[in-house]
């Protein structure tokens, strides 16, 4: 696999920033998630993941913990949208 191989499409990250990730001392994939951005487009990793943890696994030799801590949800809701949900549910 060349440097510019690219582990996450929707937030461009490729082989060679995840490996300097792994070089700055991120070891576990939350961190490196947290350095490179992978896993928190679109897809919310869906597609990058798994490349990233084997990666991770072949470089460190340990497996990797896995789910990764997900994003908010794409279009924020309300607090009162959220708060009013109890309302139907009791009436």
């Amino acid at each position: 696999m060349t440097a510019k191989a690219m582990l996450c499409r929707c937030e461009d990250v490729t082989l060679d920033e995840v490996m300097e990730a792994l070089d700055a001392g991120h070891h576990d994939i939350e961190s490196v998630k947290r350095y490179t951005g992978f896993g928190t487009g679109w897809c919310q990793g869906k597609q990058c993941v798994v490349a990233c943890a084997r990666l991770l696994a072949q470089v460190t030799g340990k497996a990797p913990e896995l789910p990764i801590t997900p994003r908010p949800p794409l279009h924020p809701v309300a607090l009162g949208v959220l708060a009013s949900l109890g309302d139907d549910e009791e009436g």
